[in-house]
């Protein structure tokens, strides 16, 4: 699963949420290392959503526009939860590597 999707589905994870909040909900969760451009988001929501990782939720008119909100399927919820501990399991293994022993360390 790719930085992107993992971190879109990992914001939608608690609640369900718009575009734009998707977009600062990512960047913030990231620490800043993942910035999606609108039209990368659209495409990866589209793509989720025909992937049944993901659905819309509702949709609101805000200011003349519609607002489109998403929320994850439980298959999408299961797809995150996944690829969650695959990446866990590969911080493990990394860190093992590095002779730290845990995930609580950081360089100094």
């Amino acid at each position: 699963m790719r930085d992107s999707v993992f971190m879109i589905l990992t914001a939608l994870a608690e609640a369900p949420a718009h575009g734009y909040g998707i977009m600062r909900d990512v960047e913030k969760l990231s620490n800043g290392q993942v910035k999606l451009r609108t039209s990368t988001l659209y495409a990866a929501l589209d793509r989720l959503s025909e992937d049944e990782l993901i659905e819309v939720d509702r949709e609101e008119i805000t200011s003349g526009r519609l607002r489109r909100y998403y929320r994850l399927t439980d298959h999408g919820r299961a797809q995150l939860a996944t690829a969650a501990e695959q990446q866990r399991g590969h911080a493990e293994t990394a860190l093992r590597r590095l002779g730290t022993g845990e995930l609580g360390w950081s360089p100094s």
